[in-house]
């Protein structure tokens, strides 16, 4: 059974800086491009961020490039989010997700998700 699970969320100030983390089990997870999703109330979910399985590619939402950053460790099967500079459009509830395909950025593309964590950005 394959389980996904966040850590990390909270709240935060406007400027500030939140690690999200996600430990996968249950699958081969270095054949996998794992990312990062969010959903606001009322909105639909949205790519934020992408690793292929050997971290070779790395590929960002447009609002969050250079202001958060994905990584991952295999050996720890785990996936991380750095997000630095946060603005309160930032609050979400963030998923991590699973895929064998190449550069995914569509929900339909992933094939397992996490149960989200909350973060929220106050003004």
């Amino acid at each position: 059974q394959v389980q996904l699970v966040e850590s990390g969320g909270g709240l935060v100030q406007a400027g500030g800086s939140l690690s999200l983390s996600c430990v996968a089990s249950g699958l081969t997870f270095d054949t996998y491009s794992m990312g990062w999703f969010r959903q606001a109330p009322g909105k639909e979910r949205e790519f934020v961020a992408g690793i292929s399985w050997a971290a070779g590619s790395i590929y960002y939402a447009d609002f969050a490039k250079g202001r958060f950053t994905i990584s991952r460790d295999n050996a720890k099967k785990t996936i991380y989010l750095q997000m630095n500079s946060l603005k309160p459009e930032d609050t979400a509830i963030y998923y991590c997700a699973a895929s064998p395909r190449v550069a995914p950025t569509t929900p339909s593309e992933y094939n397992y998700w996490g149960q989200g964590t909350q973060v929220t950005v106050s003004s």
